[in-house]
């Protein structure tokens, strides 16, 4: 198992864009305090793009599973579903993206610290920085999602949803199959611009100690003396992040604009 296990991380680790054997690091900056190993910060910096990638990858389903329910409870007939989600998007709207990601971390910790008590452990107990990062940004874009989302809602006609009563479908078959295709095509530009703005607030998380980009290049910088070159690196980064998303979403937008081609 070990050995199947060392093969897999050999397979995975030729494919590394940055410290693999075809690598940038490995190949154009392998003189450089760039260069993977122990002469360089390249691994490390490698690292931290994983782990930015990765927050913002897993953010990203978390806040659309909110989101999509908050809208729908902004829109329900009960005045105090109504009332609790407006509440939320207010607060989480309201509140730096910092003060929300601190208040989670060390929350989360007291909370879990004394439910933990009243079980009979007195250990300490610390979050995970990965989940508080996701938490307290997921949060965060759950507000704002839900107000793109709501606003998608309101775009849709009436009549779509007449006409999936009149097809005898029940409501659950009717947001699967007539709503939400059309949610998804008029809210996937405001939900570009969220994502774009969650890669940038996942530099927040190195405030709690995640090792993303943000921190190895601050690390990296701090140690070598070498600041400019390393935060242009980290600006490069997430600049890479942003150009491949721009076009993911992209050819998103495209795809589900195909049914208007015939109208």
């Amino acid at each position: 198992m070990q050995a199947a296990f060392a093969a897999l991380s050999s397979f995975v680790s030729w494919f590394d864009p940055f410290c693999g054997p075809v690598g940038i690091f490995q190949l154009l900056l392998s003189d450089s305090l760039l260069s993977c190993g122990d002469a360089g910060w390249g691994d490390e910096i490698a690292y931290g793009f994983m782990i930015t990638a990765s927050l913002a990858i897993c953010t990203l389903p978390v806040g659309l599973f909110l989101g999509f329910f908050i809208a729908l409870a902004k829109q329900s007939e009960e005045r105090s579903l109504r009332l609790a989600t407006n509440i939320y998007t207010t607060i989480f709207r309201g509140l730096p993206e910092l003060l929300t990601l601190f208040i989670v971390y060390y929350g989360l910790q007291i909370v879990v610290q004394q439910v933990m008590a009243g079980f009979g452990y007195e250990g300490p107990v610390e979050i995970n920085t990965f989940v508080a990062g996701m938490i307290a940004l997921g949060v965060v874009f759950s507000a704002y999602c839900s107000e793109v989302l709501l606003s998608a809602f309101k775009a849709i006609p009436r009549g779509q949803y007449e006409a999936g009563d009149a097809l005898g479908f029940h409501r659950g078959r009717t947001m699967r199959l007539i709503i939400l295709p059309q949610l998804v095509r008029i809210a996937l530009p405001g939900l570009g611009n969220l994502w774009m703005a969650l890669l940038k607030d996942t530099a927040l998380v190195s405030i709690i100690g995640l090792p993303d980009i943000l921190r190895q290049t601050g690390v990296a910088a701090r140690v070598t003396k070498h600041a400019f070159e390393f935060f242009s690196m980290a600006c490069l980064l997430f600049l890479v992040l942003a150009m491949v998303s721009s076009v993911v979403f992209s050819a998103l937008e495209r795809h589900t604009k195909r049914s208007e081609v015939g109208r």
